[in-house]
């Protein structure tokens, strides 16, 4: 079985082919160069609870999918430098608070549109808008630093923000700040978040044609499609249909008999014996890692020596090896080794230590035990709960059970609910449990803003310190690459020792590609991209 580990990755135990600049895969070459159907296996489990609009979802599978349909202004190559796109031509002002794009002027939307600058300030002031509810593309948009988007003439747009906002050129070549027909806008923008044919349109290389939500998404070529990033025309597959298929056995299997092409999101134990003819590509995620974030306004995590004993009483590099097969290193800071601006001096600085962890909660009054052998104090269990969204793969599971396991040895009880999407949300909005998880996937460190500011729209940990936000304002407003790095490398040591957040490992993205595949490319965050795909 032939394996491509893309970025930072550990062999599986086969023939490997290391690359860390070309992101395509390695598949046996087509015999039809022109039409036929790809169909790809995602989890895709939580589109249908209102993820398909990417401009307001938070979870990366609505970018994953609507890629097919929404172009961005400019593209961000493997190196982290960008190359025109919608945007044939751009500046940016000395101080980084305007940007100005000259637009291609040969570009429509699949409903015959004209893609202008009048589309580009619809599509960004949507997205800035209150009543559209968007929390990660509106805070890619600078949120409160977005002053506005001119018109400046018909294939000419400047966004202009009220003070330096150097991560814009990387937001705007997500597709989270994609673009959507104006029509749509002005006529079913309620709808966006539902999505569906005539609601989900874009520019992109394929229109959206059929949906059943849970179940499958087609999208069907996008024949005038000629403004591809790399200046790609029309794809050549004729239909790309994703099947919605929750279960990772199912995904894999599917693979393995040639009813799919290909399936993303395979966890590392089912990776490494899939068979003759599949192809396993392996990309490290940039962004913040799988962590858990403390609650440190609600229970016992309010005190720094409990969060900082329940870091070291969890064995993570024993969990991560034996769960994840060695395929995702385990972590140690809020930045991902791949993210630009990592503090690497953080490896091995804090290692599992459960000695350290019973003396710092002695110190901190847990000293008694009850019959379970739980931490006591003041008649109090020393007890955190833990809320978990649906679903919850098997391997992360494990992990949450090495945990807990780990945890009862020194006598703190965490107590684990995995929720429904609805569940977990009345929860998460006031902040009513002890701790959470997730990864967030990103290039530009400016993520932590969200997850470590007092106004940070993902800040579990709710942390507010008036000295953390100074550093994440000075590093959004700065266009000096080695202050940011700086800031971000403060950023970093503080959380280890202040353990808001518990960087646990870094995931990667493990797509598994059949023998039909040709010509397969991925962006940074290891998502398929179908421009040159072609089947046999």
């Amino acid at each position: 079985m032939p394996i491509s580990f893309l970025r930072r990755a550990i062999p599986l135990g086969a023939t490997v082919a290391v690359s860390a600049l070309l992101l395509s895969s390695c598949a046996a070459p087509s015999s039809e160069s022109d039409g036929g159907e790809l169909v790809w296996s995602i989890e895709g489990a939580n589109l249908s609870a209102g993820h398909m609009d990417p401009q307001v979802s938070q979870l990366d599978v609505s970018g994953m999918v609507q890629r097919a349909v929404l172009d961005s202004l400019v593209f961000q190559e493997n190196d982290g430098s960008f190359t025109a796109w919608l945007a044939k031509d751009w500046s940016v002002s000395d101080d980084s608070t305007e940007y100005t794009f000259i637009l291609r002027d040969d570009v429509t939307f699949s409903d015959g549109e004209p893609f202008d600058a009048e589309a580009v300030k619809a599509n960004f002031d949507r997205i800035v808008d209150p009543e559209t509810e968007s929390a990660q593309a509106a805070s890619m948009m600078g949120a409160d630093f977005y002053e506005g988007t001119e018109v400046v003439d018909e294939h000419t747009v400047k966004v202009s923000f009220t003070q330096p906002y150097a991560p814009f050129l990387q937001a705007a070549s997500t597709p989270q700040l994609g673009f959507y027909s104006p029509a749509v806008l002005a006529e079913s923008a309620d709808q966006l978040k539902a999505g569906g044919p005539d609601v989900t349109v874009g520019t992109g290389p394929f229109v959206l044609t059929e949906y059943t939500p849970d179940q499958e998404l087609v999208y069907t070529r996008n024949d005038d499609y000629a403004w591809g990033p790399h200046g790609e025309d029309a794809p050549k597959v004729e239909t790309l249909r994703v099947e919605i298929q929750p279960e990772a056995s199912v995904r894999t299997g599917v693979v393995q008999s040639g009813e799919a092409d290909l399936a993303s999101n395979i966890p590392p134990n089912l990776a490494g014996d899939l068979g003759d003819g599949i192809t396993v590509d392996s990309i490290e995620y940039p962004g913040l890692p799988y962590s858990l974030y403390l609650n440190e306004k609600y229970g016992v995590f309010a005190d720094e020596k409990v969060r900082q004993a329940f870091a070291l009483g969890i064995d993570v590099d024993a969990a991560v090896e034996e769960i994840f097969f060695g395929q995702f290193p385990r972590a140690w800071s809020v930045l991902g080794s791949t993210t630009p601006g990592y503090d690497a001096s953080l490896e091995d600085a804090r290692p599992f230590d459960p000695d350290a962890a019973n003396a710092l909660l002695d110190e901190a009054g847990w000293t008694e035990r009850d019959s379970d052998g739980i931490r006591m104090k003041d008649g109090q269990r020393l007890s955190a709960r833990w809320i978990a969204w649906t679903p919850v793969p098997d391997d992360r599971a494990a992990l949450a059970n090495a945990i807990q396991s780990d945890l009862k040895t020194i006598g703190f009880e965490v107590v684990r609910e995995t929720l429904e999407p609805g569940a977990y949300n009345e929860q998460y909005g006031p902040k009513t449990f002890d701790l959470t998880d997730w990864g967030f996937s990103g290039v530009d460190p400016d993520f932590l803003r969200a997850h470590l500011h007092t106004e940070g729209f993902q800040n579990a940990s709710q942390v507010s310190d008036p000295e953390i936000d100074a550093l994440l304002e000075q590093a959004v407003a700065s266009n000096d690459q080695d202050q940011r790095d700086d800031i971000y490398t403060q950023l970093q040591e503080w959380n280890a020792d202040y353990t808001a957040i518990v960087p646990l490992y870094s995931p990667s993205a493990i797509t598994a590609v059949g023998e039909r595949v040709d010509g397969l490319a991925y962006d940074l965050y290891g998502r398929p991209l179908f421009y040159d795909v072609s089947v046999g």
